[in-house]
């Protein structure tokens, strides 16, 4: 017999449940098209902001990828490591590493441009659920940052 007092703690009735389990889900998706470019998806989240900022500093960049340093610095170490991006410590302030987006790393967005589409067809939502799903994310990603 259920007990009223432990109805919340029913799976079902929990929020981060669906989240993470979509989230790993989703990013099973992405693993066979990841792997013919050789990135994992935290390294593919990470060039995508490179891709666009071509340098960022490290804390800025885990800041935006929601990653703390010890989750990040393998990540940069292995993208290094592959030639896609260099690191350094900045000029003014030695305390501030700089991480920036390499020639073969650049090249590197031609491959992987055609992700995004491979990836929204293999979903199961129209364009106004994706953008509202979207949306309410960023909106509770926004809301808990500010907590």
């Amino acid at each position: 017999m259920q007990e009223p007092m432990y109805d919340s703690l029913k799976l079902e009735h929990q929020l981060c449940f669906p989240l993470y389990a979509c989230s790993r889900e989703v990013i099973k998706k992405y693993r066979p098209y990841l792997d013919a470019i050789g990135l994992t998806y935290t390294q593919y989240v990470a060039m995508m902001v490179f891709w666009e900022e071509q340098s960022v500093t490290v804390k800025a960049l885990g800041q935006r990828l929601y990653l703390d340093s010890g989750t990040l610095t393998p990540v940069l170490k292995s993208l290094e490591q592959k030639g896609y991006i260099t690191r350094r410590r900045s000029e003014t302030d030695e305390r501030v590493l700089i991480a920036a987006l390499t020639d073969e790393g650049a090249a590197l967005r031609e491959a992987a441009a055609e992700i995004p589409r491979q990836i929204g067809g293999c979903l199961c939502l129209k364009q106004d659920e994706a953008v509202q799903l979207y949306q309410l994310l960023y909106k509770l990603l926004h809301t808990m940052e500010a907590e």
